[in-house]
């Protein structure tokens, strides 16, 4: 495994598990077998309602609480002070430790100001190691960093080889943030696993194109997030630290940046309003 060293010390797997759309009653045994694999970073959020069934699998899986890295993120409907403070116990409680490795704000949408003051209380409390942001834009993720105490430690933001967010990067490196890739496959959407280019690369190291791509995001130094069903292809995600793309590999995956969301832009008023209805049809339900 690679790490990345977050502004604060706290050191984090580069290679995460996300659970986003796995079911509960799929969640458990996928974070099992994960843990088997070798995987220790797993990545939930209030909002993909499995963080119980995550916390089964903490309980049970044997591992030290000290070698795991839990991450989960701060819905919108449970923005605002004491109710962000609220529901980071409840996901606590949920996922059955003492303290979260990493929390972050969702959407940059709503009060986020007042759930990031919550945020920094309960981290100086030692409930959290690290805090953070997901989906922030370069100006949003840059106000959060000049005019609060504590700089966002890691931004969570669609990254694939479509959309490579450099400058967005180097926005993160100003501010001491750590970058981290949700998406990195682009749910397979602009036929990215027949990708010609991503697949010449891959042949030339016996590799498939999406470990080609998360070999791409380790060179990048940023933190990424593989997730599967299936053990197979969770091992087949986790083979990916005994080889190294060279320059004019990355070179040529350079090349294939749209410099556009593959799935929306959180910048748009239709944007806002869609979420604003998710909000609507998930309440009472997280």
């Amino acid at each position: 495994m690679e790490y990345v060293v977050l502004q604060n010390g706290v050191k984090m797997p580069k290679l995460g598990f996300g659970v986003f759309q796995i079911s509960k009653e799929e969640c458990e045994k996928c974070v099992l077998d994960a843990l088997k694999v070798g995987y220790r970073h797993i990545d939930t959020a209030q909002s993909y309602m499995n963080e119980e069934e995550v916390g089964n699998a903490i309980k049970n899986c044997e591992i030290p609480r000290e070698e795991l890295f839990i991450t989960t993120k701060v819905w919108i409907d449970n923005y605002g002070y004491e109710k962000t403070r609220k529901s980071v116990l409840e996901s606590m409680n949920k996922l059955k430790v003492e303290y979260i490795d990493l929390v972050l704000l969702h959407q940059p949408f709503g009060d986020y100001y007042s759930s990031y003051h919550a945020l920094e209380d309960l981290y100086r409390e030692g409930k959290i190691r690290a805090i953070g942001v997901s989906n922030f834009y370069p100006d949003r993720l840059a106000d959060l960093a000049v005019f609060n105490e504590i700089k966002p430690h890691v931004n969570q933001v669609e990254v694939n080889p479509i959309h490579q967010q450099t400058k967005a990067q180097e926005n993160m490196l100003d501010f001491g943030v750590q970058m981290q890739a949700w998406a990195p496959f682009g749910e397979g959407k602009n036929n990215m696993f027949q990708n010609a280019v991503l697949k010449e690369i891959g042949d030339n190291y016996n590799k498939t194109v999406a470990q080609v791509i998360l070999r791409w995001l380790m060179q990048r130094n940023i933190v990424a997030l593989a997730k599967s069903t299936h053990v197979e292809r969770m091992k087949e995600n986790f083979d990916i630290f005994d080889f190294e793309l060279t320059p004019s590999d990355m070179e040529k995956i350079a090349t294939l940046d749209k410099n556009e969301s593959l799935f929306f832009n959180h910048q748009t008023p239709e944007i806002v309003k869609m979420f604003s209805k998710m909000i609507e049809n998930r309440r009472g339900r997280i």
